[in-house]
């Protein structure tokens, strides 16, 4: 029995490219009667802001509407408030009562407190997929994102955390931990994805995907792979995504005369695209630079599943909650970021066969307990048991 078949559902996220909030939403189409799937642009990055607020409706596994909201321009204070108001109105809109509020993000997970209230909404579930101690660098500001965190954190019926370290920072700062606090790991398509025999894979590349930002720390890659070319001299990286950072990156492959050696392929939408071309390489990166004011470092970042499941080692700092679970697992390395240190350990990885071939197995085989339909399946059926 499908214990979600009647419930009407909504889902609210702030968003840049597919993540969490589509996979829950692919989830949930056709397993709920109704599902309202709401997506405001990520106001943090700037390249977002060019995008519109837009709002799908889904009766019994098809989409029946899609509102897209105009294109605002303001303070980035002004467009959560709109955000708020068409979340709010658009739910109001649709003449409906919902069993579930799934917010990704506090704001989010307010409003459908706020619902919860004026009874519109019967439960409301906090999906924190990210955190961090200095989220605005205006202090005032920020003490009052951290106000609604605290709120939502105390207040909704539920709360799935990306990770451990999540709950940990909450606990720091004086909110309690709970049952109804769960920790909801990111997950990944592993059934979807096409991996390729070791044979057929391209022997001597690297890989990086995501927004290219400078705490990304692709550039200390950059700046090692001369180091390894002279060992390894058909060693190649391909870096997928777009971002901010991106000239400057160019600029230095540029200097570095690297030029054929990396390849910038841009933002890639279709996701099982992507994986294709991740399935073809044979070993990742996950640089993360410093750990304060790094979302990455409390968060669970879904680029680790998705390497992992493609059958790349991931080589990494020891940044990520998961990092040192990997190490353990023989699926990634951990690095400093200077270049003697990531030029060694690519070496190490790429230049035998065999350290490549048990690092691959490893890396699949801790993948494969992340499924997404897993991943849901367990949060939904944690939360029924306390009578969601």
């Amino acid at each position: 029995m499908n214990p979600l078949q009647n419930l009407n559902v909504v889902i609210v996220s702030h968003i840049a490219t597919s993540g969490p909030a589509h996979d829950l939403r692919d989830y949930l189409i056709p397993k709920v009667k109704r599902l309202i799937f709401i997506g405001h642009p990520l106001l943090f990055l700037p390249s977002t802001r060019k995008s519109r607020s837009c709002c799908e409706k889904y009766v019994n596994g098809k989409r029946t509407k899609l509102r897209r909201a105009p294109l605002f321009k303001g303070p980035e204070l002004l467009l959560y408030l709109k955000d708020c108001l068409y979340s709010f109105f658009w739910v109001l809109l649709s003449g409906k009562k919902y069993d579930l509020w799934i917010g990704l993000g506090n704001i989010n997970a307010w409003m459908g407190w706020f619902l919860k209230k004026i009874g519109v909404v019967r439960r409301v579930i906090f999906f924190s997929i990210d955190y961090v101690p200095v989220r605005f660098t205006n202090q005032w500001v920020n003490r009052f994102y951290h106000w609604i965190d605290g709120w939502v954190y105390r207040s909704c019926d539920f709360t799935w955390n990306l990770s451990e370290r999540m709950i940990e920072a909450r606990e720091k700062i004086g909110l309690c931990r709970e049952v109804k606090h769960k920790v909801v790991p990111h997950g990944v398509h592993f059934e979807r994805i096409q991996r390729l025999p070791f044979e057929k894979i391209h022997r001597n590349e690297i890989v990086f995907m995501g927004t290219l930002l400078e705490k990304q720390g692709i550039q200390y890659l950059i700046r090692a792979l001369p180091l390894v070319r002279d060992v390894i001299s058909e060693v190649t990286l391909t870096v997928i995504g777009a971002g901010p950072y991106e000239k400057d990156l160019k600029k230095l492959v540029q200097s570095l005369n690297l030029n054929d050696q990396i390849h910038f392929l841009g933002y890639i939408e279709n996701h099982q695209e992507l994986e294709n071309i991740l399935c073809q390489g044979a070993l990742a990166i996950a640089l993360y630079e410093t750990r304060d004011g790094n979302f990455s470092y409390y968060a669970d970042p879904g680029k680790l599943k998705n390497y992992l499941a493609a059958g790349l080692p991931v080589l990494m700092t020891d940044v990520p909650s998961i990092a040192q679970e990997m190490v353990r697992n023989h699926c990634g390395m951990i690095v400093s970021l200077n270049s003697p240190d990531i030029a060694q350990a690519v070496i190490h990885l790429l230049k035998s066969d065999e350290t490549l071939k048990g690092y691959r197995r490893n890396a699949i085989q801790f993948a494969s307990q992340y499924e997404w339909s897993e991943v849901f399946k367990k949060a939904f059926e944690s939360c029924f048991k306390e009578n969601i």
